[in-house]
């Protein structure tokens, strides 16, 4: 299938590596140009070079707490690449911990960056989509939108907010034809998930009974998420919008 990807440009946050990396990775090999940003220098700048440099990637420093990031990052595509057509937006994961262990700085933190710095880079992505006719926004979110997640009680509060904040965005913005689409990583081996299996004490023992709570009995591989992440970014998912998608190998268990 051709997605309709080639000349397209596409700003990634939190793309250094893991999710938001391999996404771009997909973006790039079917033909798109894209803009990468993360909060350290060397990783972005590596990231950018490793997806065939300033022809096909630039990388900036740059933070979603900081309010001015999101019009850089707008910014930055027109000037290199000329156009915009869409954005993935990924945040690192909040702490670890139950809502009711993490502290109110814990709390407070996360919400600067993963909810507020996710709320206006999808508004400000939208806007300026809606004013160049149109493109697609996907938010990187968690399994934790539909179903708590054991020991990530930030996440568990802030990411179903995400998902009606997308929703409604999506309805605003659909008739200036804007797509926002959720997407819902379950266990893909990312550096945060090898973190979050140390936590444990037995990363082993851990992992094991993660593969053996996914019907497909296995983590999944973070380009197969990316796979499905460029797709809905795509022309191809032209009519796909106001959705979460999950891509977890099964284990939600919503109908």
């Amino acid at each position: 299938m051709d997605l309709g990807l080639t000349d397209r440009v596409y700003v990634l946050t939190g793309a250094s590596r893991g999710l938001g990396f391999a996404t771009a990775q997909c973006l790039v090999a079917d033909g798109a140009r894209v803009v990468l940003s993360a909060r350290d220098a060397d990783a972005v700048a590596a990231a950018a070079h490793r997806l065939g440099g300033p022809e096909r990637a630039v990388g900036l420093t740059a933070d979603l707490a900081d309010a001015q990031t999101p019009e850089r990052l707008v910014a930055a595509a027109r000037e290199h690449f000329g156009r915009l057509d869409g954005a993935l937006v990924s945040v690192g994961g909040p702490p670890p911990g139950s809502a009711a262990s993490v502290t109110d700085e814990q709390w407070r933190r996360s919400f600067e960056t993963v909810f507020l710095g996710t709320v206006r880079m999808v508004r400000t992505v939208a806007e300026n989509l809606a004013a160049g006719g149109g493109g697609a926004v996907g938010l990187v979110l968690s399994t934790s939108a539909r179903g708590p997640v054991p020991g990530l009680g930030i996440s568990n509060g802030l990411r179903p907010g995400l998902v009606g904040m997308a929703k409604d965005v999506a309805d605003e913005y659909g008739p200036r034809g804007v797509r926002v689409v959720g997407l819902l990583p379950g266990r893909i081996m990312t550096d945060r998930n090898v973190e979050l299996f140390a936590a444990t004490g037995d990363p082993d023992r851990a992992r094991a009974e993660a593969e053996a709570a996914i019907p497909l009995r296995r983590i999944g591989a973070p380009d197969e998420f990316g796979r499905v992440a460029a797709f809905v970014l795509s022309p191809a998912a032209s009519y796909l919008t106001g959705v979460t998608v999950p891509v977890d190998g099964g284990v939600l268990r919503s109908l």
